[in-house]
């Protein structure tokens, strides 16, 4: 399976995400505003490669000079870490990312510059190495929800391209396909920018699995005439209630499953739960570039002046939640208490 982002001596690098499905694309990326540019224009997107790449950004970034002395550094590891979560406001990955690396190189302070970098980097690893980890034991977790023949209904993108491993929602998909369980997923196109259609399905075809794309319009048509299962997908940030920020569509998703007595099933590493924010209303949702619904590749599809509404996520109640599938585990009818507990 391929890998979205790793080290390469001493450039990251990604997959370019914006070139699929037409080319597979490896980008190198040397600074750390490049890591920031690919953050923003979705190069690399997906809450837990967001996180991997904002920690790999402030290695990057911190590399760029050279210091006299560790209070240069210290200034300079302020300024990088501002400015790598200043790219996107919804996805929690990348705010525990950064801050965890910023902490290990102020546990190191009175060590020198080099360790102090020196430690930066192995951080970033770290953190790389446990989301691969993590994603297979979010497979392992969610394998019981997967039945052999199950029909599987997933927004955006949640498999190797959003991640360092397997996948969050997705990762269950290939759990079962190495269990020997046939599985037909239903992928929705995830407007406005088709990660569903470029991405998802691209994934799914690339390891065997079948496969059928739909528009975003057609989930809860399809949820009645299709024998749809189960919803499986991902998510940027959970609440500490247990309610849900994900790619935009998730909540009329499940509204629809809720409607058709359908389960619906959150899969996340529990690095992307803010117990910090105690619901919903407290996540702040990223606004895009109106020409992401203006234009599709290019060309234009409504009128000049036309006004735009482009959040890039929604908020889904707990209410509505089945379960959420961790890597430590699986918090059904999620709540504060069983959310507080799973985290420690």
């Amino acid at each position: 399976m391929k890998k979205s982002i790793e080290w390469n001596g001493d450039v990251v690098r990604i997959i370019d995400q914006t070139e699929l499905p037409g080319k597979l694309v490896y980008k190198d990326l040397r600074t750390s505003p490049e890591m920031w540019e690919a953050i923003k224009k979705l190069r690399i997107r997906g809450a837990p490669a967001i996180g991997i790449a904002g920690a790999m950004g402030v290695s990057l970034g911190l590399t760029e000079k050279n210091y006299r002395d560790e209070n240069e550094l210290f200034e300079e590891l302020e300024k990088v870490t501002a400015y790598l979560a200043s790219v996107r406001p919804t996805a929690y990955n990348l705010f525990w990312a950064i801050e965890r690396v910023k902490n290990k190189a102020l546990a190191a302070r009175g060590d020198g510059p080099l360790n102090v970098l020196g430690t930066v980097r192995a951080e970033s690893e770290m953190i790389l190495k446990e989301e691969r980890e993590m994603s297979r034991k979010m497979g392992e977790n969610a394998l019981p929800f997967i039945a052999d023949g199950a029909v599987v209904l997933t927004h955006c993108n949640t498999g190797f391209l959003a991640t360092g491993g397997i996948g969050t929602a997705l990762a269950g998909i290939y759990a079962a396909k190495e269990a020997g369980r046939k599985v037909k997923v239903y992928s929705s196109e995830t407007r406005p920018l088709l990660q569903g259609a470029r991405l998802t399905v691209w994934e799914l075809m690339e390891e065997g699995i079948e496969v059928t794309l739909i528009t975003d319009n057609m989930a809860a048509h399809v949820m009645h005439k299709k024998d749809i299962d189960l919803v499986l997908l991902g998510a940027d940030r959970i609440a500490r209630n247990g309610d849900t920020a994900n790619k935009i569509g998730t909540y009329q998703h499940a509204l629809s499953a809720r409607a058709h007595g359908i389960p619906f099933y959150v899969v996340v590493p529990v690095s992307t739960i803010d117990t910090d924010t105690a619901n919903g209303d407290e996540i702040s949702i990223e606004e895009r570039d109106p020409l992401e619904i203006l234009e599709i590749r290019g060309r234009r599809i409504a009128p000049e002046g036309t006004d735009v509404y482009n959040p890039a996520f929604d908020v889904t109640p707990a209410e509505l939640i089945t379960a959420i599938i961790t890597d430590r585990g699986v918090v059904e009818s999620p709540n504060e208490k069983k959310i507080m507990a799973l985290c420690g």
